[in-house]
């Protein structure tokens, strides 16, 4: 169990966070196969990547101290009832690159809303020394989810090298009804609005933010997570380059998400035994290696095993930040941490992929994963000077 909650309300919220990356991860590469069928060019692509986060970006801040003032349960069957309305525009309307551009932004603010009410409800009921064995379990469903997403796609898309993405979107709409009626589960009791601090949104960022080391952390889980998505992206982009069926790209996809799940097994103690900070540039340092070998033509054989380092690493950072901010936010301001965190986050799901996009018209989806090593790397210069472990 998570904290406080009881074992009903802890398994409704893994569930609720394995539902929703589920959806996620896979709506997402779906549009990606839309706008294939569409022709779009590469760069095209990376606008798409972009738009997940554009509209989510205005609203992360806010939704943060929603959050703090009116309950984590609330919030949760909000942005569950937009990923569901997501999921049914892009059935019945996702038919051109506007369409799918404005679906991909309403997947990601209902997402935002959904993991601010999951991480704050964990933020909010664990104790400080557990913190990292209670955001290792919940990314661990998070990772669960991010494996069922792409698998649904191997076992819908079969065969063909695109699949057929009206199944996929059908499939999504009624896993997100699904994601809905989980929020009702999870206990009233544990999510209850708390009075935050004066100041508003704006103020309270300026505060955590002037905390040293915290601006080079969120860069880190900034770069992190756009890596993940840019995978996400161009991993079927590269698997059309090379040949490889919907149903490989889309086991690839569940192998990395598998391996982030393994990552998180265990996070408390091996968080206790290296300390924070080793084990986030330890991750770092595998998934930069990954991320370039995997530019390489190779055996498709080999590059699931690629894949798998790569999730391994990528899985890390994630939670270790997400347990950081918890502990150095003030009771009541847990939500509008974590919602700042999640505002960098959506900055480099901006920036980064919109960035790395313009590689693509010249060297490809192989371009895209070098230049994504280089990013990563470079977060570990960063890091220096940086303390996670207090």
């Amino acid at each position: 169990m998570i904290g406080e909650l009881g074992r009903r309300s802890s398994t409704a919220l893994l569930v609720h966070s394995a539902l929703i990356q589920a959806v996620t991860f896979l709506v997402r590469p779906a549009t990606t196969y839309r706008a294939l069928e569409l022709d779009v060019p590469g760069f095209a692509l990376g606008l798409l990547a972009a738009s997940y986060a554009v509209f989510p970006l205005l609203l992360a801040l806010p939704i943060g101290g929603l959050v703090d003032r009116l309950g984590e349960r609330r919030l949760m069957a909000i942005g569950a009832a937009v990923v569901l309305g997501c999921s049914a525009f892009l059935l019945f309307w996702g038919t051109s690159v506007p369409a799918l551009v404005a679906g991909t932004a309403l997947l990601g603010a209902g997402q935002l809303a959904c993991v601010v009410g999951q991480q704050a409800v964990v933020a909010n009921n664990a104790a400080s020394t557990r913190l990292d064995s209670a955001f290792g379990y919940l990314t661990f469903a998070a990772s669960l989810g991010q494996a069922l997403g792409p698998l649904a796609i191997s076992v819908v898309g079969g065969a063909s090298v695109r699949p057929n993405t009206n199944a996929i979107f059908l499939l999504a709409t009624a896993m997100s009804l699904v994601l809905f009626l989980t929020t009702f589960v999870i206990s009233s009791k544990v999510s209850r609005g708390r009075r935050t601090a004066k100041g508003g949104p704006m103020g309270s960022a300026a505060a955590l933010l002037r905390t040293p080391g915290v601006v080079r952390a969120l860069a880190t889980s900034a770069t992190v997570l756009a890596v993940v998505d840019l995978t996400v992206v161009y991993l079927p982009a590269l698997g059309a380059e090379r040949g490889m069926t919907a149903a490989t790209v889309g086991l690839m996809l569940t192998v990395r998400a598998v391996f982030s799940m393994v990552s998180r097994l265990g996070l408390g103690s091996m968080s206790r035994k290296l300390g924070r900070m080793k084990l986030l540039v330890l991750s770092l340092a595998i998934s930069t290696v990954s991320l370039g070998v995997a530019a390489i033509p190779m055996p498709v054989w080999l590059l699931f095993i690629v894949m798998a380092f790569l999730g391994l690493g990528l899985g890390i950072g994630q939670p270790l930040t997400m347990s950081w901010l918890s502990a150095q936010a003030p009771e009541g301001q847990r939500g509008r941490a974590l919602a700042l965190r999640l505002a960098g986050n959506r900055v480099g799901q901006v920036v980064l992929p919109s960035a790395i996009g313009v590689v693509a018209v010249g060297l490809g989806a192989a371009g895209v994963f070098l230049a994504s090593a280089v990013a990563v790397g470079g977060t570990m210069l960063l890091l220096r000077g940086v303390r996670l472990d207090d």
